[in-house]
């Protein structure tokens, strides 16, 4: 009987702390209040920012006189290797505040990646071929994600906190940060809208 009894209680307890566990649902809407396909959204908190950690084996390749891929997230402290996979030389860089740095003419893998320790957006561009742009995000955070076709991107299971919402879409002018905003999150599931400000097309 006891054990029943205990059973029953665990039970009762772990539905109980999984209720508190909240789907947060994010709506990104352009400056005309148009779905945002592509947008992609940081969720931030004291908590979850203590859990991230620098990423491990993240690359930017050159290849066919691109970046590739062309958009690359990484946790702060990341390391990122750019290896050129063309048989020309390429000569990438930024001059964007987050990180300043210069990869000087080179084939093949420079010496030691290239570390991104600031949050921010870095806009990678190569001195030889103009056409040639990428971007690297800097988040203090490891939860992210890329909205849908409707603008829409849910993060599940997240406790009650207050928490910050950082969002990037590559139509931002150059040079442009991330837009912020905050959300309250009770116990219940969320949905919040953010109509974007910035406008223009990046580069």
């Amino acid at each position: 009987m006891q054990k029943s009894l205990f059973f029953a209680a665990f039970l009762l307890s772990a539905m109980s702390m999984s209720s508190l566990a909240s789907d947060i649902q994010i709506t990104v809407l352009d400056n005309r209040g148009e779905p945002l396909k592509d947008a992609v959204v940081f969720l931030k908190s004291d908590a979850l920012i203590a859990t991230a950690k620098p990423l491990d084996g993240v690359e930017m390749a050159q290849q066919d006189r691109e970046f590739v891929p062309g958009l690359r997230v990484v946790t702060r402290g990341s390391g990122v290797e750019f290896p050129n996979r063309d048989d020309v030389r390429h000569h990438v860089y930024s001059f964007s505040p987050a990180k300043t740095f210069e990869l000087k003419l080179y084939i093949g893998k420079p010496k030691a990646p290239v570390v991104f320790d600031e949050e921010g957006v870095i806009e990678l561009g190569c001195n030889i071929h103009d056409t040639m742009l990428g971007w690297v995000l800097v988040t203090s955070t490891p939860v992210y994600a890329k909205t849908d076709a409707e603008g829409n991107v849910v993060f599940k299971g997240h406790k009650a906190d207050q928490y910050t919402l950082d969002v990037w879409h590559r139509s931002f002018p150059y040079g442009a940060p991330y837009e912020q905003s905050s959300l309250a999150v009770a116990n219940d599931d969320v949905s919040h809208t953010i109509r974007l400000s910035s406008t223009g097309g990046a580069f």
